[in-house]
């Protein structure tokens, strides 16, 4: 279809029921609670059979021999953070989730933010290694999916002597040249929140290859306990329950079909942007596998004749549920503010993105129809001010 008139100019909504931005990938209820009947009738609720067979399974997935199963990211990052015990401040992108910045916030520690590429989004290596003297660590996030630059980041932190921690929260199922993330670095944390790929409702994993970090995890999700109530040191109630287990256990199980229906969503919302100046999607190296939890673009608003804010009243209009991660980056934030750090290319591109609807199930003709209703927007940035501006005065 074509939009000739757009609905914030007066004309009929392409989605008058909405469409959503995201509907999470619940596996089959009937399906959950047939793996969790014998847990759950045995009165073992958490951290039981179930979550060590997740652990495994997970496990052969990454290609590591440690997944420790936790009750969420966020809980993950801190764990490994402080297992890891960088001795100084540690480097991050500033264009990622706040929980990237968090975890490290509550080990006690400084963060120290560096840019990011504009058309990967992934963390700019060069910049970061220009901000790493005295730095006790390395963070770079795997962004919307895609694979941040692993082995680089690995060459990075290696000629440092320092730890490098990814933040994976949206790379289960990614792959780097063939090789699954998941074993980069000293750690790789994913989250299984409802928005994920694989979801648990919620849960994290933290994956592995050394054998003393892995144990640090297991005993800092219980408190830091051994088993005899003598704790260790001071760790988190972060335990996965059997229910959660149960449901990831059946998203993993069609985790598979799942991205390649991504991709094939992906690569449609790519084919009709091609055609489009001005709104470019995310670089991904054609060698590489992103799990596209997100599919986010960028728009040049010379290019595109239309601002990114412009075009998401304008999507808003039609019915389209959009997000503009990360917006602001976490170095604007009120949290951070005083790092007081210059990030113009972070701050451009966060500016610059929009993230549009994608799915497990998302039609093809829906998608054809968001790039169809983004053609029509584009060159039409005037007229569309004009109406926000009349609207808003």
């Amino acid at each position: 279809m074509t939009t000739a008139h757009p609905a914030i100019l007066g004309g009929p909504p392409a989605f008058p029921d909405g469409l959503p931005f995201v509907r999470p990938p619940a596996p089959p209820l009937e399906r959950v609670v047939a793996r969790l009947a014998p847990s759950y009738e045995r009165g073992v609720l958490t951290n039981g059979p179930l979550v060590r067979e997740f652990e495994q399974q997970a496990a052969e997935w990454l290609g590591v021999p440690h997944a420790v199963a936790v009750s969420n990211c966020t809980a993950g990052l801190m764990l490994a953070c402080q297992a890891l015990r960088p001795a100084g401040p540690v480097v991050l992108p500033s264009f990622t989730f706040s929980a990237s910045a968090h975890a490290l916030a509550w080990n006690g520690l400084d963060v120290r933010f560096a840019e990011c590429d504009p058309a990967s989004f992934q963390l700019d290596l060069t910049d970061a290694a220009a901000r790493l003297d005295g730095a006790g660590g390395l963070l770079a996030t795997h962004i919307f999916g895609a694979p941040a630059p692993a082995g680089q980041a690995e060459a990075l932190a290696l000629g440092a002597g320092i730890p490098l921690i990814f933040d994976a929260a949206h790379a289960f199922g990614a792959r780097l040249a063939g090789r699954p993330v998941g074993g980069f670095g000293d750690a790789e944390i994913f989250s299984l929140s409802p928005t994920k790929v694989v979801v648990a409702g919620e849960g994290g994993v933290v994956a592995t290859r050394h054998d003393d970090l892995a144990r640090h995890v297991r005993l800092g999700r219980d408190y830091g306990n051994p088993g005899d109530y003598n704790t260790e040191f001071a760790g988190l109630n972060a335990r996965m329950s059997e229910l959660h287990a149960a449901i990831a256990l059946e998203s993993l199980d069609a985790l598979g079909a799942h991205l390649d229906q991504r991709e094939a969503i992906a690569n449609r919302y790519r084919d009709g942007l091609g055609h489009i100046a001005g709104v470019d999607p995310q670089a991904v190296p054609t060698a590489d596998r992103s799990t596209w939890k997100d599919f986010t673009v960028r728009v040049d608003a010379e290019r595109a004749g239309i601002e990114r804010d412009l075009l998401v009243q304008g999507l808003r209009a039609e019915g389209v549920d959009t997000r503009c991660y990360f917006f602001p980056p976490v170095h604007q934030h009120d949290a951070y503010r005083r790092q007081r750090v210059d990030l113009p290319v972070t701050d451009r591109t966060a500016a610059s993105v929009i993230s549009l609807p994608i799915w497990r199930d998302l039609p093809l003709s829906s998608v054809d129809a968001v790039v169809d209703l983004i053609g029509g927007l584009t060159g039409r940035g005037d007229e569309v001010r004009a109406v926000s501006s009349a609207s808003t005065g």
